[in-house]
Formats: C-alpha cells, sequence, structure tokens
C-alpha cells in the first residue's frame, strides 16, 4: 500500500509517519512523504519505504507528483485558504481524480458546522470564527468540497489538541453533536492509523474526535 502524506512535518504527520515505520501491521506500507523542505525530515531519507517529495500544496503540479501512484492521501494540515478559493483541498481532489486515486483522509476544524454546546462553543466560535460561522469559512468549504467530490474521504474535525500520551477518544458524526474539547495529537494519529489499515474505516464521513472526559470544559484541556 502506498501512502501519500502532505505537510508531512506536521506534528500529528510525525507520529503517523513513525507508527507506520515501525509497527508490524504496517510493514507492507510506503510512505511518499511531501512538505516545503524535505531537509526537515532528512533522518527519514535513506527509508526505503519513504520518498520525500518538497512542493507546496497551493501549486497543483507539486501536488499531482506527490499524489501520483498512491493508494492513500492524508493531508495534515487545514485548509486555512481564505483567497476564497480553497486552493489546497482542490488541487488535491484534482490531483487524486487525475491520477485515479481514491481514498482522502482530510483534516479539519471543531466547530464549521457550529456543533459544539455550551460555553466552549461560545468560545470556539468568538476565536476561530469571529463570533459566527459563516458560510464562506475556508474550513467549512473544504469539507463540502470533499464531500462534493466523489472520492471515498475522511474528514476528521479535529479538537484543541494537547501533547498528552494517551491515546482517548471519542468519534461523532457530521449531524452529532461535538463530544469534549480537547485531544491528543496520538489520538488523532491513532484514527488515522485506524483508516490506513482499514480503508473502510470513516468512509464518506465528516468526523469529529476529542477525548470525552473533556466534555464540560469551558476552555481547551492542554
Amino acid at each position: 500500500m502506498k501512502v501519500a502524506i502532505l505537510a508531512a512535518n506536521g506534528q500529528i504527520a510525525r507520529i503517523v509517519e513513525q507508527r507506520i515505520l515501525t509497527e508490524d501491521q504496517f510493514k507492507d506500507v510506503d510512505l511518499t512523504l511531501f512538505l516545503r523542505k524535505k531537509d526537515r525530515l532528512a533522518n527519514l531519507a535513506d527509508n526505503p519505504r519513504v520518498t520525500l517529495i518538497e512542493g507546496d500544496l497551493n501549486n497543483p503540479a507539486d501536488v499531482a507528483k506527490a499524489v501520483a501512484g498512491q493508494d492513500m492521501v492524508f493531508n495534515a494540515v487545514i485548509d486555512h485558504d481564505d483567497t476564497g478559493h480553497n486552493r489546497p483541498t482542490k488541487n488535491i481532489i484534482a490531483a487524486m481524480k487525475e491520477n485515479g486515486v481514491k481514498r482522502l483522509i482530510l483534516t479539519n476544524l471543531l466547530g464549521i458546522y457550529d456543533e459544539v454546546p455550551g460555553e466552549f462553543g461560545k468560545w470556539n466560535r468568538d476565536t476561530c470564527f469571529g463570533g459566527k460561522v459563516r458560510d464562506d469559512n475556508a474550513a467549512l468549504l473544504s469539507d463540502h468540497l470533499a464531500e462534493e467530490s466523489g472520492l471515498d474521504y475522511t474528514t476528521l474535525r479535529l479538537p484543541w489538541l494537547n501533547d498528552r500520551d494517551e491515546v482517548k477518544y471519542r468519534l461523532t458524526h457530521r449531524h452529532d453533536q461535538f463530544v469534549g474539547v480537547s485531544g491528543s495529537r496520538q489520538s488523532i494519529a491513532d484514527v488515522v492509523l485506524k483508516i490506513v489499515a482499514d480503508p473502510t474505516f470513516g468512509s464518506k464521513e465528516s468526523l469529529g474526535i476529542a477525548d470525552p472526559d473533556t466534555q464540560g470544559s469551558a476552555r481547551p484541556v492542554y
């Protein structure tokens, strides 16, 4: 299996990469790691299962080069392109269609559907969306683009993240109330790896993810 990880130097991406390259269940997975400066992952350059590609998600040709020949694409950075064009998401979708790649994992924000309740929900709206989730919000449009793409996609709507070692989370679906306010990067990586291990997991869904023990907190839990 061949998996491309875009924005491959991010913290969650690096957890995913480390686990794929060290855990026996993923021994047949090869990685194409796409990032702006590939020397940031120089420690992986000699690994026979790793290909490093330097590029920009806003450049269609760069994205197409990373996606070609893959079985799955994981975009490890949220599309905040506020130009009104959602260039990263559109470039990924176009490249996947051009190259016949079907399985896509995207990261996104909690609250894009105003699904976060209570005092924390208000704080999150104020902090992330200026008090109101607008229909032209880049993160929301990215999720709509994935849903309408015809690809076998999963969007992961991330909570406020922490660096706890614990893997603990609850998944919620597109029309569910979000449960929790925070979660560990290890937990997000674990969900990505569940999809790598079983591509039917989370198929054609926008999933919320957080540690349920943080439900009811008024602010992020670090």
